[in-house]
């Protein structure tokens, strides 16, 4: 079990109000990530859930009970953290069975979750390591496996990736992504990277300036998302907005398109503009096109014959156009 549901939940730091009177229903099983820029209020929406904060009103119901006010260690829920807090005079197996000691758990018992916990993790030929001698990934999935062996209702990741280099980050994403196969229990993920978001979550909230603009599956967000700020968040590069006449032409106000719904031509188009620089990734290339509507970015796949300072023609995918209002809301289809 571990559903959790929000019920009008807000919080002020004295008269700064934080988060707004907020509703979200998060279902047993569910890999939902909080994402949007720092500052949003993601995080402390997270220590709110944990118990590490108090609400200044509403509820928190976890498997239909009131914990609102209850200490985190009666909440079931298991939180791991930006920086790993393991104790470096411990070895990996009295780390993650430090939790099960100071509740007063059998050595025997202890021992037996955490090998279980360890094979999960593929922690086992580590146990009798201390974290110094551990890369910062395998302190990671320590991190985690000291949460694994309380079996909570719920997991709490607050950014937990933020401190490893880019190539571990992946991998560390698959491998929390396989957890939650595995363990099918509910987790809740914070995270200002919009691509961890995009590639984990069953279901992503959107957050902006403590309120949700939006919450949806990833392909939900990426195909209809219902206003500027979340269609300018999700998706990377960033949706390119025009405004003035190609967005009047449309009856709207802004005209936004992906970069990668754009066709690109050296003979005609739509649109027409001079590449400023081009970005050539391998599997893709990233133009940076200077338009008399603005600066506008574009992404092919693969290698494209084109250079910096060539006149290029632009077309936009018609079916993947968004339109939206002046009050930066989406116009419905």
């Amino acid at each position: 079990m571990g559903k959790i549901v929000l019920k009008d939940v807000t919080k002020s730091f004295n008269d700064v109000n934080v988060i707004p009177p907020l509703n979200l229903e998060i279902n047993d099983g569910e890999f939902v990530v909080f994402v949007g820029p720092s500052g949003c209020g993601k995080s402390t929406l997270l220590r709110l859930i944990a118990g590490l904060e108090d609400t200044s009103s509403g509820h928190i119901m976890i498997d239909e009970k009131d914990a609102t006010n209850m200490s985190p260690s009666d909440r079931g829920l298991a939180m791991v953290f930006q920086s790993y807090a393991l104790y470096p005079h411990m070895t990996v197996e009295k780390n993650m069975g430090f939790p099960l000691k100071m509740a007063g758990m059998s050595a025997s018992n202890i021992e037996e979750k955490v090998k279980a916990a360890a094979e999960t993790l593929n922690l086992t030929q580590y146990l009798d390591r201390k974290p110094g001698q551990l890369s910062g990934g395998q302190r990671q999935r320590v991190a985690i496996g000291r949460a694994i062996v309380r079996q909570p209702s719920a997991f709490l990741f607050d950014e937990p990736l933020s401190n490893l280099d880019a190539a571990l980050r992946v991998t560390m994403r698959l491998e929390i992504s396989e957890l939650h196969q595995k363990l099918k229990s509910t987790m809740i993920y914070v995270t200002h990277d919009q691509v961890e978001a995009m590639t984990m979550a069953d279901k992503i909230v959107v957050f902006n300036a403590g309120n949700i603009e939006q919450v949806g599956t990833p392909v939900e967000l990426y195909r209809t998302p219902k206003n500027m700020f979340v269609a300018g968040f999700i998706g990377s590069p960033k949706m390119n907005f025009l405004t003035g006449e190609v967005a009047v032409k449309h009856g709207a106000t802004t005209l936004g398109i992906r970069p990668e719904h754009i066709d690109v031509s050296a003979e005609q188009g739509e649109w027409e503009g001079t590449i400023v620089l081009g970005e050539h990734l391998g599997s893709d290339t990233y133009f940076y096109i200077d338009t008399e509507m603005g600066a506008i970015t574009v992404r092919q796949s693969g290698e494209v014959g084109f250079k910096n300072g060539d006149r290029i023609f632009l077309t936009p995918q018609a079916n993947m156009i968004h339109l939206f209002d002046e009050q930066g809301v989406r116009i419905s289809d």
